[in-house]
């Protein structure tokens, strides 16, 4: 076993990372340092610092990425179009590269020399963290505890957080986990790894359920530039106020469930269920363009890197090509704007209408 100094652990305070920071301090008799990075996960970061503290760390970091997340990876993931096997709303994935970047520039500020991870054997986010480990700090070293440590399930985790008194919100009567950020919560693990489990209404925390949801439309207005959303209802906002308006909008008429089953990487299907809905409330005006000309299809024709993106490697290999492609399809999207009708109703999310201005193609393509 190969001996580490200092690690730290890409901490978000639940079960696994949790669980394997006391492991890891206890296990590789090291020094561990919690890094949190905040996606948008609406934590209470005081009390999360305190309960790294409490389960072992030397310190605890938290870092502020919202406005980078929603700038570098939602926006050109919305511009792209990009849906995972057709059907996976993208959001874990892709705030795993820059949870590990940052997690990589805290472990070079405290001269670590590891990191780690929560992720286990069986799934795509150990590519999409290790990955990114490689590409910006291939000098650390990589601890996956789940790969390494006697534990075969959820059950033994919560057996060992509660003999080391580790406090962990996860408990035997809700043996599955969920991750969220501002695009998204998937829920996964557990009993919901059955696909014939039905879910229950009250885990989803953004939406509520359509069966719930207002007996009317609720009629929104989302104007972009370049592809880029900036206002909605004609109200201009900041990158992280307009996902978040978005997501309460569509959260409150049941709109961005989905129930899938997904290929993973690794070679195996896994059941997931994902709300997100301010990536609805915005791939139906995005994905529109013009109707049938511009930027609405020509990203769609050039490169497709939802796959990439999906398993962690748009980051490290293919992210300055497929951007300078998604900038050159869109770059005619200006000089005004195109706003995009969306009607939400009881879980539905329609398009009956779109603003587009004279777009310069047109004249540049001629009559016929």
């Amino acid at each position: 076993m190969k001996s580490y100094s200092r690690v730290v652990v890409a901490y978000s305070g639940g079960l696994d990372t949790s669980v394997m920071l006391r492991w890891i301090k206890e296990h590789y008799r090291c020094e561990v340092i919690a890094a949190c990075v905040d996606v948008g996960q609406a934590e209470n970061y005081p009390k999360l610092k305190a309960r790294a503290l409490a389960t072992g760390a030397s310190k605890a970091y938290v870092i502020d990425a919202r406005k980078e997340f929603v700038t570098d990876f939602i926006w050109p993931t919305l511009k792209a179009h990009a849906l995972y096997e057709g059907r996976y709303l993208l959001g874990t994935s892709i705030a795993r590269p820059i949870i590990a970047e940052k997690v990589a520039e805290i472990a070079r500020k405290e001269k670590a020399d590891a990191v780690s991870h929560g992720s286990t054997g069986k799934g795509n986010d150990q590519v999409r963290f290790e990955l990114t480990f490689k590409a910006v700090a291939p000098e650390l070293g990589i601890l996956a505890p789940w790969r390494e440590w006697e534990f075969k399930g959820r059950e033994d985790e919560i057996r060992y957080a509660q003999e080391h008194k580790i406090p962990v919100t996860v408990t035997k009567k809700k043996p599955y986990s969920s991750d969220a950020n501002l695009w998204h919560i998937s829920y996964e693990g557990g009993v919901l790894e059955d696909p014939n489990h039905p879910y229950k209404n009250d885990m989803f925390e953004l939406t509520v359920s359509p069966e719930d949801a207002p007996n009317r439309p609720e009629f929104v207005t989302i104007r972009f530039d370049k592809g880029i959303p900036v206002a909605v209802n004609g109200k201009v906002l900041g990158p992280v106020a307009l996902v978040q308006t978005l997501n309460k909008i569509a959260g409150r008429n049941g709109v961005g469930r989905v129930d899938i089953v997904e290929n993973r990487l690794v070679g195996m299907k896994s059941r997931g269920l994902r709300s997100a809905g301010g990536d609805t409330a915005l791939r139906r005006p995005s994905r529109i363009g013009i109707p049938g000309v511009g930027p609405g299809n020509l990203p769609r024709q050039g490169i497709d890197w939802s796959p990439l993106r999906g398993v962690g490697l748009l980051r490290p290999v293919a992210r300055p090509a497929s951007a300078g492609i998604r900038r050159f399809c869109q770059r005619d999207s200006k000089g005004g704007h195109r706003s995009g009708q969306a009607e939400t109703l009881q879980g539905k999310h329609h398009r009956p209408g779109t603003n587009v201005p004279p777009f310069p193609l047109l004249a540049k393509a001629g009559q016929f």
